[in-house]
């Protein structure tokens, strides 16, 4: 069957993900909305797409898309999403899934309801190295995992400017506020080692302090540097670090896992490369590049992936996840990130914000699965 995608944010992010729907023979890209009409119809009549919305109601009102892509600001992510899925359409959400953990528990009944499906687009976990960790994970080659690290260091003051919506709700909110880059990798490693997955159940954050203002001299709500510690289900830890003001280059790509029989480390960010120690494959801790693995783990579609994956953003993620969330669709099966992954990464980073605002205590995280 073939699905009819719609964008919604087509003049901004949301149209890093035109290359990829086009690409997929199953898919269709009819309809592009935006409020900036001038961009979108622009855009429209460059891809030659007839059907072209300010309004995103209206578009899912048409009748001519079967599926939406949410590319908007993050605090338009879950009532859009909900919009689209109270028309039964299939959503593709950019990350978070929401900005409160009122609009998310919203976000679930609707999913639940839905005659679409809901899927969140958390690119990260299709990188290629964060994907071979997953197969390590899943043969059981790490043990039994009880830790592990994510970190997104992104200095961006300046793009807070130029995109305002970032000033408000990535550093206007003191707290883990954009978490899922670090968290989503760790979290389906760990939940590989175990037949019912894990999930997150409580966080304490600790932030650095406030050490730069914007250009109107405002400092920042949020702290500088904000480490999120997360109590996993299983008992286990995972660490999650977000700083999107420090001075410093960029390293958004910060992972390690721990288990009984072996371990992982990423890159430096600038000369190191990923490397893993499995006792099965080395007796005596040793390190080994991460690629020696590739041959015999890798997964099919990363080891001969098409010219578009390659050139997709976020590692080939964009690509993937469209891949991915068609296939799921047109097959019926599981989503990889379907509505209770989505809130598994998401709902940590919002109570994050109730430990900053209560000394660092720890903080219960609800269990969307209990949500009807």
């Amino acid at each position: 069957m073939t699905i009819r995608f719609g964008i919604i944010g087509a003049a901004g992010r949301g149209n890093s993900f035109v290359r990829a729907i086009r690409a997929n023979p199953a898919a269709q890209l009819t309809a592009l909305c935006d409020i900036r009409a001038d961009a979108v119809a622009a855009n429209a009549a460059e891809l030659g797409i007839d059907h072209v919305f300010t309004d995103a109601e209206a578009m899912f009102d048409s009748g001519q898309i079967d599926a939406v892509v949410i590319g908007t600001p993050m605090h338009f992510h879950a009532p859009q999403a909900i919009g689209a899925l109270a028309h039964d359409l299939h959503v593709l959400s950019e990350v978070t899934a929401g900005v409160s953990i009122e609009e998310c528990r919203d976000l679930v009944r609707a999913a639940r309801s839905s005659g679409g499906r809901y899927m969140m687009a958390e690119n990260f976990t299709y990188m290629k190295s964060n994907v071979l960790v997953r197969e390590l994970a899943r043969a059981g080659l790490f043990g039994e995992v009880y830790y592990g690290e994510g970190a997104y260091v992104h200095e961006l003051k300046a793009l807070n400017e130029g995109t305002p919506w970032r000033r408000r709700w990535q550093t206007g909110v003191n707290g883990c506020t954009y978490p899922t880059h670090s968290l989503g990798p760790v979290l389906q490693w760990f939940s590989e080692t175990r037949l019912r997955g894990d999930r997150v159940v409580a966080v304490s954050a600790v932030g650095s302090g406030h050490h730069y203002t914007d250009p109107r001299g405002d400092h920042y709500e949020m702290e500088d540097s904000v480490t999120m510690m997360c109590r996993m289900a299983s008992g286990g830890l995972v660490q999650i670090r977000v700083d999107m003001l420090s001075n410093r280059p960029h390293h958004m790509t910060h992972y390690a896992l721990q288990g009984t029989e072996g371990a992982y480390e990423s890159g430096d960010g600038f000369q190191a490369v990923p490397k893993v120690w499995l006792r099965s494959r080395q007796a005596e801790p040793q390190w080994e590049p991460l690629s020696e693995l590739e041959d015999e783990f890798l997964p099919d579609f990363w080891k001969n992936p098409p010219p578009e994956a390659l050139a997709a953003g976020h590692g080939g993620g964009d690509y993937w996840e469209v891949e991915d969330f068609v296939r799921s669709i047109n097959e019926e099966s599981e989503l990889a990130i379907g509505i209770d992954q989505a809130m598994d990464m998401t709902l940590p980073g919002l109570a994050s914000q109730q430990s900053l605002a209560t000394g660092s205590s720890w903080v219960t995280v609800p269990d969307p699965r209990n949500w009807t």
